[in-house]
């Protein structure tokens, strides 16, 4: 599943080297801020700041958190609250894959021309342990993904709530950590990393559950209408919705054809149920090199990566491990 050269490791001047310092919230031209809050009062202190400058500044702000945040700003904002774009993140961005492209860049490129500021909180207490290593590589491929523009990204993290690893992973992902004792560059800064250490084999599946639902098929080209009706036939009798067997037909069918044209030639599907989930999982002996690869807006992915795009705005979650061994790609649907 090659899609274009780069990698973890190319990230432009190596992990040190991607914009921002001590002055990252208002200088440039891009800006990475970890705003760790223990309480409500540290958590308003830090973004409403953030949000209020750049109004004042006329630039385009966009607030992406939980749901049972977005009152709580709101409320802070008063009047201000109008001239602000807000999206729940836990559903615009339950499937990490989907934020940059869905949410981050949607924004950033509705307004070119000049600098925006948006609050993204993709991590919060309750993310499962599947969700986070997509979590994490999300948060490190958002410097890569912004490097050079005029955007200043502010990502709040409960520091009360939340595992230690998720608090030392974001100063890995962040050039600037800001909380109760102020602002200061973090010299554990290195997102390379991060993408590297999550970049991990995926499971197998487990449980007698999961293993007595577990079926799979072998395909190459000539095979790509029946990897279609397997994946429809097999989600169903999994207990998928309608629709969302739909969305997971052609998940299957993007990932299938890529590994054709991409992936050697010929793949492996596999599908079972995982608690309130479906999972289906396309290998192949390909390996995505570009990091960035399905979480660019489609018009600007002229090397591949249209396919991957979709399925992350398709699916509830999306697992990737590469390697010059070949590619597992695994989708998550909820049941």
């Amino acid at each position: 599943m090659k899609v274009r050269p780069g990698g973890p490791d190319a990230i432009p001047g190596g992990p040190d080297a991607i914009s921002g310092g001590p002055d990252a919230i208002s200088g440039g031209p891009f800006a990475h801020p970890a705003l760790f809050y223990h309480d409500d009062e540290e958590y308003l202190a830090g973004i409403v700041p953030f949000v209020r400058a750049g109004r004042a500044a006329g630039e385009p702000v966009a607030v992406a958190v939980p749901a049972a945040r977005l009152p709580v700003l709101r409320d802070a904002l008063g009047a201000a609250a109008a001239d602000v774009a807000w999206l729940d993140m836990s559903e615009a961005g339950r499937n990490p894959g989907r934020i940059i492209p869905g949410v981050l860049r949607a924004f950033a490129d509705r307004h070119p021309g000049g600098r925006v500021r948006i609050v993204g909180e993709p991590i919060w207490p309750g993310r499962s342990a599947e969700e986070y290593p997509a979590c994490a590589q999300h948060e490190a491929l958002i410097n890569l993904a912004f490097e050079g523009r005029e955007v200043s990204i502010l990502c709040p993290y409960d520091a009360a709530g939340l595992d230690p690893v998720a608090l030392a992973d974001a100063r890995a992902t962040h050039p600037v950590v800001i909380d109760r004792d102020g602002e200061r560059a973090s010299p554990e800064y290195a997102p390379g990393r991060v993408i590297r250490r999550y970049n991990r084999p995926l499971p197998e599946p487990r449980g007698a559950a999961s293993l007595a639902s577990l079926t799979s098929l072998a395909f190459g080209l000539p095979e790509l209408p029946e990897v279609r009706e397997f994946a429809r036939r097999a989600a169903a009798g999994l207990g998928l919705a309608p629709a969302s067997v739909d969305d997971l037909e052609i998940a299957v069918h993007e990932l299938a054809a890529n590994s054709c044209v991409h992936g050697g030639g010929s793949g492996t599907v596999r599908l079972w149920a995982e608690g309130g989930l479906v999972v289906c999982e396309v290998r192949d002996a390909g390996e995505i090199t570009d990091p960035l690869a399905g979480r660019r807006p489609a018009e600007l992915s002229p090397h591949g990566g249209r396919g991957i795009l979709l399925v992350h705005h398709l699916a509830d979650l999306v697992r990737v491990h590469t390697g010059p061994e070949g590619t597992a790609v695994r989708v998550f649907m909820r049941r």
